[in-house]
């Protein structure tokens, strides 16, 4: 995808409120101010941006759409434009397609109001959420996430996390796995002969933006995995009431659901039935 944003079209946005900065803990930064990198990484958010969405709803709803990347990620592709422009070389400015991540923030209602908000921080599934595999429950379980929040009077948020394909390998590893899932290995032990984690996912950056977006008041967030509670209970938000997210259950996906309970996800054995 490319990240480029002119200087001037860039500056446009700052001034009209549309793009600016936040720290680690959910606060506004002031221009120019960079967060302490030892307390974690600044955000660039890009918003609101009215987004009337349908998917998994019985009709349209006007969501709020931000878009958000880590400055230090932002800041190499900036670097390598100004360079680009400096040499003239305004032709490779395909080399600013970028694989990093750009993760997404839709917002159901009025954060201001917000009590006890409906919240699902969803990790990005290219084959369940795109393409409706039913190898998971992920496309499923994005649909109704949109439809419950968007539904709740309380409001809510989705966040989006764009770099967690295959809890946190990418597309390519991910393929790979369902290879040797195919040949008798879980999720897991995939992941463990390949020699990955069986989970690498980073929840710091949705940390940042729930405490943003909702502050230090309860919401409830929508999981089986109480490990994704933990994780943003270390960045801070402790006051989670897990909300059970149990859909898309199909003969293709039993044996991957199973592995999922075995390493700690919430499910029971009627929720696999």
């Amino acid at each position: 995808m490319f990240t480029y944003l002119d200087p001037k079209i860039r500056r446009q946005l700052i001034d009209e409120g549309k793009l600016f900065r936040i720290d680690p803990n959910g606060q506004l930064l002031p221009e120019g101010q960079e967060a302490d990198p030892q307390e974690g990484h600044t955000l660039n958010l890009l918003g609101p941006i009215p987004l009337p969405i349908t998917r998994g709803l019985a009709e349209p709803f006007e969501a709020q759409w931000y878009v958000t990347v880590r400055s230090t990620e932002l800041g190499q592709v900036e670097a390598l434009a100004r360079q680009l422009r400096e040499t003239g070389s305004g032709e490779l400015f395909a080399v600013l397609a970028s694989s990093m991540a750009v993760n997404s923030v839709v917002i159901a209602g009025d954060p201001d109001s917000w009590q006890n908000p409906l919240v699902r921080v969803h990790s990005s599934c290219l084959t369940g959420d795109v393409f409706g595999s039913q190898r998971c429950e992920c496309g499923p379980q994005l649909e109704s996430a949109l439809d419950q929040i968007t539904d709740d009077p309380a409001g809510g948020m989705l966040v989006y996390m764009a770099g967690h394909e295959g809890r946190g390998i990418g597309l390519w590893a991910k393929a790979a796995t369902y290879l040797l899932q195919d040949q008798g290995q879980d999720t897991y032990q995939a992941n463990r002969m390949l020699g990955l984690p069986v989970d690498s996912r980073d929840f710091s950056d949705s940390a940042a933006l729930l405490k943003f977006f909702i502050g230090d008041q309860p919401f409830r967030l929508l999981t089986n995995n109480p490990k994704k509670i933990d994780d943003l209970a270390a960045g801070g938000l402790t006051q989670i009431t897990p909300v059970k997210h149990l859909i898309g259950v199909n003969p293709n996906n039993q044996r991957y659901l199973k592995a999922k309970r075995d390493w700690g996800h919430r499910l029971s054995e009627d929720d696999l039935d």
